[in-house]
C-alpha cells in the first residue's frame, strides 16, 4: 500500500510539474524580451586558489537565473552571444557591468533589447554572500525590480538555494510592465 501511494503521490507531482511546464511556456509567448549580462562577482579579499569555483557558480547562477525566469514566464532571454563583443569591450572600459547605467543601454541597443538584467554576488567571505538582480529599461535608464538575497556559506548549494529564493520573489513581486510586455 505505501508503494501504491508513493506512485500516485510521484506521478501527481510529475502532472503538476507538467501543467505548470505548460502555464509557464504558454505565458513565455506573452513574455517580454531581456537580454541577461555576465554576472559580476564583487570580493575584497580575492582567493587565487578558489578563483575557478567562484568564476563556475557565478555563471550557474547566472545560468539559473535565466532558466528559472523563463519557466516563470517572467521574460523571455534573448541569447547573449549577440552581444559577445558588446560585452568585451564594456568589461575592457568597466570593471563591472552592474554599476555601469551607460552599459545597460549599450547592451540593449546591441541586441535590441529595452529590458536588461545585471546580477552581481558580493562576496563578505566564505561565510557572507550576496546575491543580486537587477532589471533595468535600456532606454530610460529606470529600475523596474531589484531583488537581493544573503546567503550563508561559499557553495554550490548555497548559491542555487539563494537564486531559487531570488527568482521565487522576483516572480511573486512581478515587475511593473511585465503583463504587459514591459
Amino acid at each position: 500500500m505505501d508503494d501504491a501511494k508513493k506512485k500516485v503521490t510521484r506521478f501527481l507531482g510529475g502532472l503538476s510539474m507538467l501543467v505548470a511546464l505548460a502555464g509557464a511556456q504558454s505565458a513565455g509567448a506573452e513574455a517580454p524580451p531581456l537580454v541577461v549580462a555576465p554576472f559580476d562577482l564583487i570580493e575584497e579579499h580575492p582567493d587565487p586558489s578558489r578563483a575557478a569555483d567562484q568564476q563556475r557558480r557565478l555563471e550557474a547562477v547566472r545560468s539559473q537565473f535565466i532558466d528559472e525566469i523563463q519557466a516563470h514566464g517572467l521574460y523571455r532571454v534573448v541569447a547573449p552571444e549577440s552581444a559577445r563583443e558588446v560585452v568585451d569591450q564594456l568589461r575592457a572600459r568597466h570593471a563591472f557591468l552592474y554599476d555601469c547605467p551607460q552599459c545597460k543601454g549599450e547592451l540593449g541597443q546591441a541586441t535590441g533589447v529595452r529590458l536588461v538584467a545585471v546580477g552581481w554576488v558580493q562576496k563578505v567571505s566564505n561565510l557572507i554572500l550576496n546575491i543580486n538582480v537587477e532589471v533595468s529599461d535600456a532606454t530610460s535608464g529606470r529600475v523596474l525590480a531589484v531583488q537581493s538575497v544573503d546567503i550563508r556559506g561559499n557553495t554550490d548549494e548555497s548559491w542555487t538555494r539563494g537564486m531559487r529564493f531570488l527568482v521565487r520573489k522576483l516572480v511573486e513581486r512581478r515587475p511593473p510592465g511585465i503583463d504587459s510586455g514591459g
